[in-house]
């Protein structure tokens, strides 16, 4: 009988002390989430300012999934080249749900297939900002209350939970 109680004993702690492990690292994994997505963030804005350039990939210039491509790199995630290939990647997302480290995609001068792509760094409650390169401009922070992005939206993707 002592046996028992003992062996019920001891399965009720080591029980109990199992279940708090996940939580632990649930909150490990959102806060290296979120420094991760800072980091992503410092280094696309760390270029702003950077010409434009057709298949550009570094401070000599950028194009727009060039600039995406290298700040995800940077932290050793490898994306696709294309905006058209790195929109297939990740979780399509309401716009609503969005959030800074998403991806934000457009279907620019009416084309039928995705051929812009932005680094979402702030949402507020009715416009998401994003930092991308511009033909015009380079390297710029825009908005989606602009008439040309809102008009031109296509999807966010989700790439780091």
């Amino acid at each position: 009988m002592k046996k028992i109680f003992i062996f019920l004993l001891l399965s009720i702690i080591f029980t109990s002390c199992k279940s708090t492990s996940p939580t632990v690292s649930k909150k490990e994994t959102k806060r290296e989430n979120r420094a991760l997505v800072n980091n992503l963030i410092e280094t696309a804005t760390d270029n702003i300012g950077v010409k434009y350039k057709a298949g550009g990939t570094n401070k000599s210039g950028f194009d727009c999934s060039g600039l995406v491509y290298t700040t995800f790199e940077s932290e050793n995630i490898k994306l696709p080249r294309s905006s058209y290939e790195q929109a297939k990647i990740g979780k399509v997302i309401p716009l609503n749900d969005a959030k800074k480290g998403d991806l934000i995609f457009f279907k620019t001068n009416k084309s039928r297939q995705i051929n812009h792509v932005g680094l979402i760094v702030e949402v507020n409650y009715d416009e998401i900002k994003f930092v991308h390169s511009s033909t015009s401009k380079g390297v710029i922070i825009s908005s989606t209350k602009e008439a040309y992005y809102k008009n031109s939206f296509e999807q966010v993707n989700r790439i780091i939970e």
